[in-house]
């Protein structure tokens, strides 16, 4: 009696679809050799890519509020030349020096001129830069602490990554609003934690969607957190955080909810 055969799963349609003329063993290959050069070149990239921000603030060019320049730094981490382009086209406008010149001709700091749609993005990777400290933290963490949930050390890294990316992107906001609305340590934390709760929920949602995407459908299986191919899917994935969390960013700075930056 003739076994029925198998029916492809997603996975093998997604690598039967980028190389259709190749074998499977063919495939396997190109996709297991190929996948952790690139990866290694993207994270090799991107953190010159915040060695050169890094650099460039340490040489006079701090931001006037200082927990932007470890944004900056962050954002360079995932989204290379992208945070680079951004940091030379909207980070150098809100730098001390240029505020101060600003104030002193009685002018509103460049930084504050720039377009809606560039605060909201500026006001985004804020959100994201806390997010992808938690995110690296509990990944390390795990590292040496293995933990499950459900069984699945997946939805424990999830878990994990989502308290301190909460707790690291409410205290980035603590430190933008409290200066800037003159507040008591009491109330400053109660609105950042307005400011920032929704915001971090829907970079997660992001990040989680494509990391389930690479878990069950590309792969099949958890990734090695020691190879370079995580990170780099980890880089993919901040970068859909930005995607989903940028809608939420925009109303919160509507609404006066969240402080324009």
């Amino acid at each position: 009696m003739r076994l029925p055969r198998p029916q492809p799963t997603i996975r093998h349609c997604l690598m039967s679809a980028a190389l259709p003329r190749a074998g499977s063993a063919r495939r396997c290959r190109v996709m297991h050799g190929s996948l952790p050069t690139l990866a290694v070149i993207s994270l090799s990239l991107s953190a010159v890519c915040s060695l050169i921000i890094l650099v460039h603030l340490l040489r006079g060019h701090r931001q006037h509020m200082w927990i932007m320049n470890i944004v900056w730094v962050v954002t360079a981490l995932y989204a290379g030349p992208f945070a680079l382009w951004a940091y030379f086209r909207w980070g150098v406008l809100s730098t001390q020096r240029v505020v101060m010149q600003a104030k002193h001709r009685g002018e509103m700091p460049p930084g504050h001129r720039k377009p809606f749609w560039q605060m909201a993005a500026v006001g985004t990777l804020h959100c994201g830069s806390g997010c992808t400290l938690g995110d690296v933290v509990a990944e390390t963490f795990l590292l040496i602490v293995p933990l499950s949930l459900f069984g699945k050390p997946l939805f424990a890294a999830w878990a994990l990554d989502y308290v301190l990316a909460l707790l690291f992107g409410v205290a980035f906001q603590y430190f933008t609003i409290k200066p800037m609305r003159g507040l008591s340590a009491g109330a400053a934390l109660k609105s950042a934690l307005k400011a920032d709760v929704l915001s971090l929920t829907a970079w997660q949602i992001g990040m989680y969607g494509w990391m389930a995407v690479v878990v069950f459908l590309l792969f099949g299986h958890e990734l090695d957190k020691t190879g370079p191919v995580f990170w780099f899917e980890m880089q993919i994935a901040m970068l859909c955080g930005f995607v989903t969390s940028y809608p939420v960013n925009r109303w919160l700075l509507k609404t006066g909810i969240k402080e324009k930056m």
